[in-house]
């Protein structure tokens, strides 16, 4: 059997191959943030990915940072995780919550006034973000004050607690793309002084706690990290991002944490390909890779040993049976942008595959 269809033991994770969709945010859960019926129905559709991971989701009500992302900050959020975990675990499939604080990329506009907060005061410089009221700039940043950081661990802890208590197969903390943890986590964002500046040791800090947190909740084999230390999205970037790779790997592997995601700009980049080495090195456990893999590039990097999963991103939007049409040799459906964020069906739940009405893969 092809090692892309082979089942993977990853830490307390068992999955039935090695095809991973990654956490892709598509704005339906609206502005209350709970996950609803269609949200049940588009991940329950990708049932037969060896593992899927959820949309980044808010841990906290005053830090959304992308209208219509799904929440877990209060009852009503687990309760409609809930209907999506229980749709996707009748489909035989195994699902894991991505835990995320956006930081300065959220904006008061999309959090009643509040501003966003930091490891700094500095602005995400160009671009804008999408409210309510039409695109706006990024705002200037609260820098978050050190008697402020146990209580951002602790949106992490509670988060992982409804997590589990809305049916979850695990976490996984969101440590990439310029969101708070990796605000704190790069260089160049982090000017802090303190003992969550500096050195690197201090700068991971935060994201190691939260890892820490989500593992009292879910046991470590079932916690993940994701990170990306060549992304720019956000407006950041790291001085040294081999050591960075180097330094959280170890932590992570001390950790036995499930698996670690290296999220790549383009994973055929050298600069890159040097940074899944380096992880390969560091970290003993699963690691999976994403950056525009496409059927035969993951089969390659399975079957040299580079990695032990592949996370696709749009393949999945247009193919949820993707798996199968890998599996078959059949030609992928094309992807509409333009529906990517809208409300409703068009786009997320419509898309045809091999089979209408798909039986469950699993038992």
């Amino acid at each position: 059997m092809m090692t892309l269809f082979r089942p993977l033991r990853a830490g307390d994770l068992q999955l039935d191959n090695r095809i991973v969709m990654a956490a892709l945010t598509r704005a339906r859960a609206g502005r209350t943030h709970i996950p609803n019926d269609l949200m049940a129905e588009y991940y329950s559709q990708r049932a037969s990915a060896g593992l899927l991971i959820t949309e980044a989701t808010m841990i906290a009500r005053d830090q959304c940072a992308f209208t219509g992302e799904g929440g877990l900050f209060d009852a009503a959020c687990v309760a409609g995780w809930r209907k999506v975990t229980d749709a996707v675990h009748a489909r035989g499939g195994r699902i894991i919550v991505q835990l995320w604080h956006g930081g300065r990329a959220a904006h008061s506009a999309l959090n009643d006034g509040v501003q966003p907060v930091s490891s700094t005061d500095r602005a995400i410089r160009g671009g804008t973000i999408r409210t309510p009221e039409g695109p706006k700039p990024y705002e200037v940043p609260r820098r978050l004050q050190i008697e402020e950081l146990p209580g951002i661990i602790e949106q992490f802890r509670a988060a992982a607690k409804r997590a589990k208590e809305a049916g979850f197969d695990g976490a996984q903390i969101h440590g990439a793309h310029g969101y708070l943890l990796d605000q704190f986590l790069r260089d160049s964002v982090n000017d802090r002084t303190d003992e969550y500046g500096g050195p690197l040791p201090n700068r991971a800090r935060l994201l190691l706690e939260a890892v820490d947190a989500a593992s009292e909740a879910f046991g470590p084999g079932r916690v993940s990290v994701r990170i990306s230390p060549l992304v720019g999205i956000n407006d950041i970037e790291d001085s040294n991002p081999e050591e960075l790779v180097k330094y959280v790997a170890t932590e992570l592997n001390r950790r036995k944490v499930s698996f670690l995601e290296l999220r790549h700009v383009d994973h055929r980049a050298p600069a890159e390909q040097a940074l899944a080495r380096s992880a390969r090195q560091h970290f003993k456990g699963a690691l999976f890779v994403n950056g525009a893999y496409d059927f035969e590039t993951a089969r390659l990097a399975l079957e040299n040993g580079s990695a032990d999963a592949v996370v696709f991103g749009k393949p999945f939007v247009s193919n949820p049976d993707l798996v199968e049409r890998f599996s078959s040799g059949t030609e992928l459906n094309a992807l509409d942008t333009s529906t990517l964020y809208t409300p409703g069906a068009e786009g997320y739940t419509d898309y045809p595959c091999l089979k209408p009405e798909r039986e469950p893969q699993r038992a």
